[in-house]
């Protein structure tokens, strides 16, 4: 049998049960065909693309009628032909007498996720309408971490989040980054009618916990984690009696750990304790009590238990009023009023965990950045609310119009951004990229790098090494959200659940999207309908440091082919839900597995990390403007969320106004 990679796979039996070998129809192979390839696979493409009848254009396949790449399913996130040509640039491959596009733009930006977007917006706003900006983007399609995953089930077209998830903590969002949403029609307080607080009590679900044979002796689904008090909860999971009585005594007494010490000084030696250390340290837990909660802090922090600060966690679990809410127990006996501790990760004092998680576009941050291109190219998506733009099919064609001020030129990798002459002098800027296989360069009165800060220093050679060394400071967390389709949810209706911790296993989440229904787009409330299941992992292993953890996620993400992400989807499945009458061989329609080996920003950690004064922070230092060229993403705040790109464009474009832009550029 041939997959949607090209692979020839030989199946057994268990492999058949799960559905491994299901057949995959023509209209699906193509989905999951990437017409993005890099240089050494073009002529394969083109192959591809005539067997198939589809245009033979490697340099404009965004023209193509069928071309939409939020349909595509298989390997997604950062896909084949994204990121070949960014790891011969670091391997130290040069593209020499590119051709000139014979363009000249006001702005080129870098990088099509939210905050390249925003900062062609904002520019413009300073520049007038008549400003010229070319965005580049190295991927098939725009949005960066915000990507959207679109299915057809049931009759209809059910949406799903690749990466960024929702408006996180508006509150705390900047008078600017929240002027920027209000700008594009979204009304924060319209979520509080379209996010449905109530699904889980009205359908009878709770949280769950699935414990592994691998890790807990069986593989055994528990739900009413939170719900049941936690002695009834723990004596039905496969743990012994010790590891039961501690976890219970975490949740619900409150013990100082730390007796003897003042607040100050809780705070100072929780800093640089992982909550793994303090567990065992200080709590005294049985060893085997670790592995319960290993991968809690995964989707928040890119790392386990032991490469967190338990200081972080004691701040985040403090406030919280209801002990059997708590994520990070251990820390409510304690006394530690007063200012925060030294080194609290910056996510920590940004976010507000009492705020509902309801700020949810059933695309995620993805409608964030459809709304954002049709503001920039009319014409490109109809509609003009926040509600319409869910369901808008994007025209693609439409993007890189030489009729529009504004173009956004997909599946283009930069390879060079250059001051033309001394930075302190220079005039104008100009752009080498590589699309189609072909080196190309623009020129440009400003540029602005919203790409990751780890590829500037390979992109600007004439940087000084400290900016560089600022710039690679830090190592972005890989992450892979998957979706899969499911044929209804019945099995998470008899079993209880909704979502689902699985403390042993390849994806530690396994949960029903979210339950948002707006702009036409209405979420399954019935059990018998198909639904988006959301899958997430984190590949690190417990034992070096963050930095290293997170590298060596990396390389596995990039060795691990869409194959065994399906095998290990079927076989979590089917192992968690059979006992509700999932079969993944029937029930599953499709996965799209959306992987980011370079995921979301590194934030600093007390554990690794100095306590640096502001202004000589890493990012603070690699996000200096370098002649005409300025650096806005959500690196350069060391802060993965969308405000944070949202203010650093903010910054840039103001940085890039001192060159005296005006009206009409």
């Amino acid at each position: 049998m041939v997959k949607p990679s090209g692979e020839s796979v030989k199946y057994g039996k268990e492999d058949h049960l799960l559905g491994m070998d299901r057949e995959i129809s023509r209209r699906d192979f193509l989905n999951g065909f990437s017409f993005a390839l890099g240089s050494s696979l073009v002529s394969e493409q083109l192959k591809w693309l005539e067997a198939f009848g589809l245009p033979q254009s490697a340099f404009a396949p965004e023209k193509a009628v069928d071309y939409y790449p939020p349909s595509l399913t298989g390997m997604r996130g950062s896909h084949d032909g994204s990121f070949e040509i960014a790891h011969q640039l670091r391997d130290g491959k040069q593209w020499t007498n590119p051709t000139s596009d014979a363009e000249n733009y006001d702005l080129i930006v870098v990088g099509g996720g939210i905050s390249g977007l925003s900062a062609a917006y904002l520019f413009r706003k300073i520049a007038g309408p008549k400003a010229k900006v070319l965005i580049l983007e190295n991927h098939d399609d725009f949005g960066g971490h915000a990507k959207r995953n679109e299915f057809r089930a049931g009759g209809r077209t059910i949406l799903g989040y690749g990466g960024v998830q929702s408006i996180d903590s508006p509150e705390h969002f900047t008078k600017e980054s929240m002027g920027l949403l209000k700008e594009l029609g979204i009304e924060i307080e319209r979520f509080n009618k379209y996010f449905d607080q109530t699904f889980d009590k009205s359908h009878d679900l709770s949280l769950g916990v699935f414990f592994d044979k691998e890790t807990f002796g069986e593989d055994k689904l528990v739900a009413g984690c939170g719900r049941l008090p936690w002695p009834k909860f723990l004596a039905r999971a496969p743990l012994s009696s010790q590891v039961q009585k501690d976890i219970a005594r975490l949740y619900t007494e409150k013990i100082d750990y730390l007796p003897g010490l003042s607040s100050w000084e809780k705070k100072v030696l929780l800093a640089k304790t992982s909550y793994q250390d303090f567990l065992l340290k200080y709590a005294k837990v049985h060893p085997d009590t670790l592995a319960f909660f290993q991968k809690d802090t995964h989707g928040l922090y890119g790392v386990g238990i032991d490469a967190v600060p338990a200081g972080d966690l004691a701040f985040l679990s403090i406030s919280a009023t209801d002990l059997n809410s708590l994520d990070y127990p251990g820390f409510q006996g304690m006394d530690l009023s007063g200012p925060p501790g030294p080194g609290l990760g910056v996510e920590i004092t940004r976010r507000d965990e009492k705020a509902p998680y309801i700020y949810h576009f059933p695309d995620g941050g993805a409608s964030i950045t459809r709304l954002l291109i049709r503001a920039l190219i009319p014409g490109s998506a109809p509609g003009n609310t926040m509600e319409d733009i869910v369901t808008a099919r994007m025209n693609y064609a439409r993007l890189d119009d030489s009729a529009s001020p504004v173009r956004v030129r997909l599946n283009s990798t930069v390879v060079q951004v250059r001051n033309v002459g001394d930075p302190a002098a220079a005039k104008e800027v100009e752009v080498t990229y590589v699309r189609g296989g072909e080196a190309r360069s623009v020129s440009g009165t400003a540029c602005i790098l919203a790409c990751w800060n780890m590829v500037i220093p390979y992109l600007c050679p004439e940087m000084t090494q400290k900016q560089k060394d600022g710039l690679a400071y830090g190592v972005k967390i890989p992450i892979v959200y998957t979706n899969v389709l499911i044929r209804n949810w019945q099995a998470f209706k008899k079993l209880g659940v909704s979502r689902v911790n699985c403390p042993g296993s390849f994806f530690s989440v396994v949960e029903l999207d979210y339950p948002v229904s707006m702009g036409g787009c209405r979420f399954p409330s019935s059990a018998d309908e198909p639904c988006l299941l959301h899958l997430e992992r984190v590949p690190v292993k417990p034992g070096p440091t963050a930095r290293e953890q997170q590298i060596a996620g990396r390389t596995e993400l990039y060795s691990t082919p869409f194959r065994i992400f399906e095998r290990n989807i079927r076989d979590q499945l089917e192992r968690m839900l059979a006992p509700g009458g999932f079969a993944p061989a029937r029930d599953i329609l499709a996965i799209t597995v959306n992987r980011w080996p370079h995921g979301y920003a590194y934030e600093y950690n007390s554990l690794y990390d100095p306590d640096w004064p502001e202004d000589q922070r890493p990012c603070v230092i690699g996000r200096q403007p370098f002649g005409r060229i300025s650096i806005a993403n959500a690196d350069a705040d060391a802060f993965a969320y969308t405000s944070a790109a949202i203010d650093q464009a903010f910054r840039a474009v103001k940085e890039i106004s001192r060159f005296g832009m005006q009206d009409g550029a």
